[in-house]
């Protein structure tokens, strides 16, 4: 049993101030394989008390000093990579390959395209020639910094790296059922040499010690990765002290696929949703297809599901592994029993578990046809390998049923032409849009429309979001 009880603050691995065990379970085998803390208030309050004294000193230290200390961070980081790896491979499922090639990958990204950014970010300068008026950029303050389990790293990088990069000291809430790749981020902060204070590291859960971040009056801002439900109590939470509240929430995303599309953008779009175990908030989870190819279509797409194997994280291969966690699997279990009682036609997978994969939350890759989008499966978000494919007469009606969402953060389109696939890009509300399978650049920004949330991560946007404005009249 791994024993990571103790939490990060003010420079020091600390015990917690009250003894409340939480065991870390492998999805694969449903074992438990490590323990961790669940903070309390007093620990919170322990940990924002030395947020706020290191602020005071490295909210004024140069930018040359901090991008040195994150390219110490970038190297140590790069130097635990298998560490990393198969640290997310255990505690969220990711198959060692992705897990290395996708999630580690990721994060090393984000933290070299914010050192780039940094050094090109200006955070004083003059208003115009013919003003007095001078702008200045200065750090947001104390940020409570709370991550989801799908993508721990990304999202931890995408967080922490920007909050220090523009002065803001901060207190880190990894996911509580995937905290452990968290704890070494932690640990690459230390050895990096970051001043006592400027990263903490409180474990816990929503309730605990996500509440009582998003609602401590020392806290000048929440930045929250997770489900929408859990995005709105943080913004209720955190309204009683005006903090920022920046969101990044669930998806619903639309693929949109023309008659005119390359021969591989089904089965692309089968294999884009499968990947992650469909555990991605802005995966392509409705499949329009065009109804003079949807036949076709749907031959392809079975045909795609059944060739993706399933088996357990801790193998290398191109395979997908299980879901997180009981309660996520009960879920989507519960979701594709909804599909096939609302009239939905099952053409692969099911609700049973995969074949000689009893135990351990593995989920089928399941794909419905003759979908609605009034069904529960293409209303909610299932977060596991399920896809609904929906077919449409033209480009209008295929657009309307996309936008016929509460969420907008990813939508996708397939046709070679160029000008259709503007047009519809332009018409979808959300915050990102993605054509032929083209995918996003390192400093492009992430965020969604709607009830997927609020504000921008990635590039100057994502150092934006921990900055105030500040203009300052007469400077000169």
């Amino acid at each position: 049993m791994i024993d990571k009880r103790k939490f990060y603050i003010n420079g020091k691995w600390i015990n917690p101030q009250n003894k409340n065990d939480f065991y870390v379970i492998n999805p694969s085998n449903e074992d438990s394989y490590a323990v961790i803390s669940l903070g309390s208030k007093n620990d919170v309050d322990l940990a924002v008390k030395a947020a706020k004294d290191a602020f005071v000193e490295w909210s004024q230290t140069d930018k040359k000093i901090k991008i040195n200390l994150l390219e110490k961070l970038l190297e140590i980081y790069k130097d635990r990579w298998d560490e990393i790896t198969k640290t997310m491979s255990d505690e969220m499922g990711a198959p060692l390959d992705w897990s290395s090639s996708a999630q580690t990958a990721s994060g090393f990204d984000h933290i070299k395209d914010f050192i780039k950014r940094l050094n090109e970010f200006e955070f004083e300068k003059k208003f115009n020639n013919n003003s007095d008026n001078f702008i200045a950029y200065e750090p947001i303050g104390i940020c409570g910094l709370i991550t989801p389990w799908n993508w721990p790293i990304n999202q931890i990088t995408l967080k922490v790296i920007p909050a220090l990069a523009t002065g803001c000291t901060m207190i880190l809430k990894p996911s509580e059922i995937a905290p452990l790749s968290g704890m070494i981020f932690a640990e690459i902060v230390d050895q990096a040499g970051f001043p006592s204070g400027v990263f903490n590291l409180v474990n816990g859960d929503g309730d605990g010690v996500g509440t009582n971040l998003s609602n401590h009056p020392d806290i000048d801002m929440i930045s929250f990765t997770g489900s929408t439900r859990a995005g709105k109590l943080i913004s209720k939470n955190a309204s009683e002290t005006i903090k920022r509240v920046c969101l990044e929430l669930g998806g619903k995303g639309g693929n949109i696929i023309f008659s005119d599309s390359h021969k591989e953008a089904v089965r692309e779009g089968v294999r884009n949703i499968m990947s992650n175990s469909g555990q991605s908030c802005d995966a392509p989870t409705r499949m329009l297809v065009e109804k003079s190819i949807y036949k076709r279509a749907i031959e392809e797409a079975a045909d795609e599901a059944n060739k993706i194997k399933v088996d357990i994280a801790s193998k290398n291969g191109n395979h997908i592994g299980p879901v997180i966690s009981k309660t996520q699997y009960d879920k989507i279990i519960d979701l594709i029993n909804s599909g096939i009682n609302e009239g939905a036609t099952l053409v692969a997978g099911g609700p049973e578990k995969p074949n000689g994969l009893e135990k351990g939350y593995f989920v089928k890759p399941t794909i419905f046809t003759d979908v609605t989008n009034n069904m529960r499966i293409a209303k909610e978000e299932i977060f596991g390998p399920v896809l609904s494919i929906i077919p449409f007469e033209d480009e209008d009606e295929a657009v309307s049923i996309v936008n016929d969402t509460s969420y907008g953060l990813g939508n996708y389109v397939q046709t070679q032409d160029k000008k259709k696939a503007r047009r519809v890009a332009r018409k979808f509300r959300s915050g990102g849009v993605y054509i032929n399978g083209n995918s996003a650049d390192p400093g492009t920004p992430f965020g969604g429309y709607r009830q997927s949330g609020n504000g921008r991560e990635g590039g100057i946007w994502g150092l934006e979001e921990y900055l105030e404005i500040k203009t300052i009249c007469g400077w000169e």
